[in-house]
């Protein structure tokens, strides 16, 4: 996009996200499964990661659990090449990001021997599947808790880029979430 004499380049899906999403998949993929290797698949309005091999930590604790590596010797070479930074803050980046653009949270979908990572591109509020509503709430108030801050209607209203008029629909679901056990009061 050209605006005014400066030529901007626009992403659909920020970039760190996806690098940490791309470097997760060839960092803690399973080798030992046979006939499967890490895939990226691009379509109009997401990108689906794939690799070999389930989590070494539960998905619902990626933001604050320390670094686990089912690979060291790739994972440190990854680091020489500046290409990942082994602190296990992939997560906590990957949320922040797509927060900054508004977009819905990840997917994580786990299957008998792989996982599979969804970046959405940018969705209304009303067409973000209700499930997905609630992990963004959860990974809001991971990265709220982290940074020592609370989760308020106002900064879920923010992360969805809404208008205050729509605090009644956010209340809702903060509630639901807290009631679902999701989130703390």
């Amino acid at each position: 996009m050209i605006t005014e004499t400066v030529r901007k380049t626009i992403t659909k899906y920020p970039v760190i996200a996806l690098r940490e999403i791309i470097a997760n998949a060839l960092i803690h993929q399973e080798f030992t499964v046979s006939g499967s290797s890490p895939l990226i698949e691009i379509f109009q309005s997401r990108i689906e990661v794939t690799n070999p091999g389930i989590p070494l930590v539960d998905i619902n604790r990626f933001i604050d659990n320390p670094p686990k590596s089912r690979n060291e010797t790739l994972s440190s070479l990854m680091r020489r090449l500046k290409m990942c930074e082994e602190l296990g803050s992939g997560w906590d980046r990957i949320a922040l990001e797509c927060e900054l653009k508004q977009l819905p949270a990840p997917k994580i979908v786990l299957y008998e021997e792989n996982t599979k990572v969804i970046l959405y591109s940018k969705l209304p509020f009303a067409n973000i599947p209700h499930e997905e509503k609630l992990w963004s709430c959860y990974l809001h108030a991971c990265i709220k808790y982290l940074t020592h801050e609370g989760l308020t209607n106002s900064s879920m209203r923010q992360r969805f880029g809404l208008e205050d008029t729509a605090s009644a629909q956010i209340s809702r679901l903060i509630k639901e979430a807290v009631s679902l056990g999701l989130i703390k009061v």
